[in-house]
């Protein structure tokens, strides 16, 4: 090779490097960030201030296909429990259809699982506790001090899809390439992108009235553990983007230039500012700390999220960058959808709580084994089914707090026509009477044992105060498919279980439900608890064919007297101590009618113990449902 052709080889190919080309490409740069020639050009870390703005760096066109990506992942996960559930909402009504004019000896065919591989699913997977036993009951350090719940195997599954997905799509970037401060820049827009994008299903999470748990029949409790680890993931990815942001400033520019900018552009202090409120977010809702003050922690979460969204919009549009951030649109999709959750809960609050009638006013009764049985006298009628929950709060009894209390007791005061013979008119006057919905609330702290030492206030008479109900929610648990229910109770969780006796006792005198075998365990500490239910227990008791269907089984563990002890009947028992709930459930299930489903409503550990027993009892022998209803945050 001659000299002339070896010295040409010798440049190399004639394109630009990663640095002259970022160098042509930015056409912000003013003259005086041109380089002065005098650093390697050879070396790609010569250039780091243009990797600290604008775009420069970040890979747009993968953020944009991940941010697809980690919606899909999202969407497809709905449509799976969408097709779930519309597949089991299908075969509960065929079951009620086929059983409900069934003897008890006739629904031998929903007694038995239809494949084989559902029963190890759910003693597997759908009710399995992450590990062992416990789930609900709380892992607390001391007596003041939890550290929370554990989530079930199958939420665990959905929340690792969830986490492992943002991981992925987090960290894949160009991790070879030569400039450390264009992978920094790369990361931050990725982990930019991730975090606006998972703020969109996050505030919908977030809502009472999220359409997706009527859509799915998923309880607000599991939408509400999924929110708590979408937000922390939301802010450790605001977190990344921060750092990653800082770090090539504080090359090119020292940390004297960061803070000058931090200070006087408002495209990054809007960033910065949200960020800050992110991570105190973090902080506050550390189990711990949120269960401690978990009242003054949700007023000052919400003011936080506002903060957070208020600063991400200004980020977004504020941006050098023609139009904003891409990130813009969504921000917008989550101040709507925020706004119209609070416009369901006002249009909820006003349509319930207000009429040509009135307002609603609640009577508080003080009752023993501190508790309190509270009634909302609702100024119109208002459909409320079994099993649901309602807000309730209190004019003069921290008005700004509202808390949610399982509804026990449902009365329609219907208007008085007594010319009135046709039974289409009646339901007619039915539903322009008013409504009655009663609570037992047990004093713990804060809200609750406030409102029983106001309601003491009120004695020998109950007290009556201005009051608002915002439900009613939930209730898409229906047990009139089954054959046999069996409902434990422990202490107030009788308000849920009560719920359901009555119209599964009126349903099976219409001959409308496929339940033939109701049995109700309340496990109480003393028989004063009995109070608290007194004069519904007494209606449920004087129902017609009520001995047929109903068994009741009380339990007090910390009996006053022995001789309170005293069984009533047969169908009524009263026994000393706790029950033996794995014995207990086993006699049901070889006494079992039909299709059986097992109901729990009470404290963490109690809750755990019925969960064991229904899945020690999972084979293709019996169909047994589980159904949990609690509240954790």
């Amino acid at each position: 090779m001659s000299l002339i052709r070896r010295r040409i080889a010798a440049l190399g190919p004639l394109t630009p490097t990663t640095v002259l080309a970022l160098r042509d490409s930015d056409s912000d740069m003013t003259s005086s960030d041109v380089p002065t020639g005098t650093e390697d050009q050879h070396d790609p870390t010569a250039t780091i201030a243009p990797f600290a703005t604008s775009l420069n760096g970040v890979n747009q066109t993968g953020n944009m296909l991940f941010k697809d990506t980690l919606w899909w992942t999202l969407g497809i996960m709905a449509l799976i429990v969408l097709s779930i559930r519309l597949l089991d909402i299908g075969w509960t009504k065929l079951r009620h259809v086929s059983a409900m004019s069934a003897p008890a000896e006739k629904q031998g065919y929903w007694k038995k699982s239809q494949w084989s591989w559902m029963p190890g699913l759910k003693k597997h997977l759908i009710y399995a506790p992450f590990w062992r036993k416990r789930h609900n009951r709380e892992i607390k350090l001391s007596s003041a001090v939890s550290i929370g719940t554990l989530p079930s195997r199958l939420h665990t599954v959905i929340l690792g899809i969830y986490l492992i997905s943002n991981l992925v799509y987090m960290f894949h970037v160009d991790w070879f390439q030569d400039n450390r401060y264009a992978l920094a820049a790369e990361i931050r827009g990725r982990s930019g992108t991730l975090s606006v994008v998972s703020m969109v299903p996050l505030i919908i999470l977030a809502g009472r009235n999220n359409p997706l748990i009527v859509m799915l029949r998923v309880s607000f409790d599991t939408y509400n553990l999924l929110h708590r680890w979408m937000g922390r993931t939301v802010v450790i990815e605001a977190i990344i983007h921060t750092i990653a942001w800082a770090y090539v400033v504080v090359a090119a520019e020292g940390y004297d230039g960061m803070n000058y900018k931090l200070i006087h552009e408002t495209f990054l202090a809007s960033g910065f500012a949200g960020t800050i409120a992110l991570g105190i977010i973090l902080c506050l809702s550390l189990s711990p700390i949120r269960h401690a003050f978990y009242e003054t922690f949700l007023n000052i979460h919400i003011i936080l999220a506002i903060i957070v969204f208020a600063m991400t919009w200004v980020h977004c549009a504020t941006a050098h960058i023609p139009g904003g951030l891409p990130q813009l649109p969504w921000m917008l999709a989550i101040f709507l959808l925020w706004i119209a959750e609070r416009l369901a809960r006002m249009f909820r609050l006003a349509y319930n709580n207000w009429s040509k009638r009135g307002f609603t006013e609640a009577t508080i009764e003080p009752m023993p084994a501190d508790a309190c049985r509270v009634t909302m006298h609702l100024p119109r009628y208002v459909d409320i089914e079994p099993g649901t929950h309602a807000y309730l709060r209190f004019m003069g009894i921290s008005p700004w707090e509202n808390h949610p209390f399982s509804i026990a007791w449902v009365e329609h005061h219907p208007e008085v026509d007594k010319t009135v013979e046709d039974k289409e008119d009646r339901e007619d006057m039915r539903k322009r009477g008013t409504t009655s919905v009663s609570f037992i609330i047990g004093a713990h702290s804060g809200f609750t044992r406030k409102l029983y030492n106001t309601a003491l206030k009120g004695e020998p008479r109950s007290l009556r105060v201005r009051a608002a109900m915002e439900g009613p929610y939930a209730g898409h648990h229906s047990l009139e498919s089954y054959g046999h229910a069996v409902l434990f109770a422990g202490s107030t969780g009788i308000t849920h279980q009560i719920s359901y006796i009555k119209p599964l006792i009126e349903g099976f005198n219409d001959e409308t439900i496929a339940t033939r075998r109701i049995t109700l365990v309340w496990i109480m500490r003393d028989t004063e608890s009995l109070e608290w239910v007194r004069p519904w227990m007494d209606e449920i008791l004087r129902m017609p064919r009520r001995r047929e269907i109903l068994n009741i089984r009380l339990f007090v563990t910390r009996p006053k007297n022995t001789k309170e002890i005293h069984s009533a009947s047969s169908t009524v028992q009263m026994f000393p101590g706790r029950p033996n709930i794995p014995t207990l459930l086993k006699k049901e299930v070889e006494e079992q009618v039909g299709a059986m489903c097992v109901s729990v409503c009470g404290p963490g550990g109690l809750a755990d113990d019925v969960r064991q027993a229904v899945r020690e009892v999972q084979d293709v022998s019996s169909v047994v449902d589980f159904f949990e209803e609690s509240f954790t945050w």
